[in-house]
């Protein structure tokens, strides 16, 4: 049996892969969160390594507070960059896979075709900065492991797009979102299947890769944003605006669309759509209703 090491699995991606481990009986799952291993402390990571013995991790953990990172970049250093080279040291040391998750962010979304794995990067965000740094940091010294690129990330977990237009729809006539932005939205659920579903290969491969996932198709933050008042059956009036008409802190790259030809066509899987995936989400979120607390 092999021990699987979660980090950051009370966010979005942790919590959807802790809920899917149930199918996974042949996994030791050690699920870890900030009160468990705090893995910015190296040498916490160093003692938590030397009394555990794990075969594989999947770091989830992650700074994604793009604009509040333009005012806090060292934060998101040490969560995105100097946390990761922690774990990269230890598992170069005992051996050990890493999959590690970073972002669409890491391109300027100067393209205009879905982004390969071997396109250059090129930050325009403190966020987008320091999650190259982490990739770096990985390709540097681990000869074994995954990157995991992937955009747009949602869930019935955490604080995320679909969560806040649900709720502020639900609190508002009209909503003004922006148009000019496009990517593919990624639902956690598939994300978390698709990691634990890959896994016995990657494995067996016994090299360091890189890959895009997010769900099929592509979306404005508008179009996005639309899809789930409609689903939610909402009564609210959702308006394109322009970036320059709704400013944020942090640059956003125009387009961020990832190219999934390489993770498909390795691992032989199919993705959902990405509207089919937010149908799936809303009506999760619809039992519970999480989003009006």
């Amino acid at each position: 049996m092999l021990n699987v090491l979660i980090t950051g699995s009370n966010g979005q991606l942790g919590s959807e892969i802790r809920k899917k481990s149930v199918l996974f009986p042949y996994y030791n799952f050690i699920l870890t969160d900030i009160e468990e291993l705090d893995i910015t402390i190296a040498t916490q990571v160093e003692l938590f390594f030397n009394e555990n013995n794990i075969d594989v991790v999947i770091n989830c953990a992650g700074y994604t507070a793009v604009d509040r990172a333009e005012d806090e970049p060292d934060l998101a250093k040490r969560i995105n960059y100097e946390a990761v080279a922690n774990l990269v040291r230890e598992c170069k040391k005992y051996d050990i896979y890493l999959i590690h998750i970073s972002t669409d962010y890491i391109f300027d979304g100067k393209e205009h075709r879905p982004y390969r794995e071997d396109d250059r990067p090129n930050p325009v965000s403190s966020y987008g900065k320091s999650k190259l740094a982490g990739e770096e940091a990985m390709m540097s010294c681990l000869d074994k492991g995954m990157i995991i690129r992937t955009s747009w990330l949602y869930s019935s977990y955490g604080s995320n797009f679909v969560k806040t237009i649900l709720k502020k729809g639900a609190e508002k006539g009209e909503l003004d979102v922006v148009n000019d932005q496009l990517g593919s939205p990624t639902y956690a659920r598939n994300l978390a299947a698709t990691i634990l579903g890959i896994l016995p290969r990657a494995l067996s491969t016994h090299r360091f890769d890189i890959y895009h996932y997010s769900n099929e198709g592509k979306c404005s933050w508008y179009e996005f944003a639309k899809a789930v008042i409609e689903l939610a059956n909402i009564p609210c009036k959702v308006n394109p605006v322009s970036s320059e008409e709704y400013p944020q802190k942090a640059p956003r790259p125009i387009y961020s669309v990832l190219d999934k030809t390489k993770i498909k066509e390795e691992f032989g899987i199919t993705i959902p759509h990405w509207r089919e995936s937010l149908r799936e989400c809303v009506e999760t979120l619809a039992k519970g209703e999480e989003w009006k607390a």
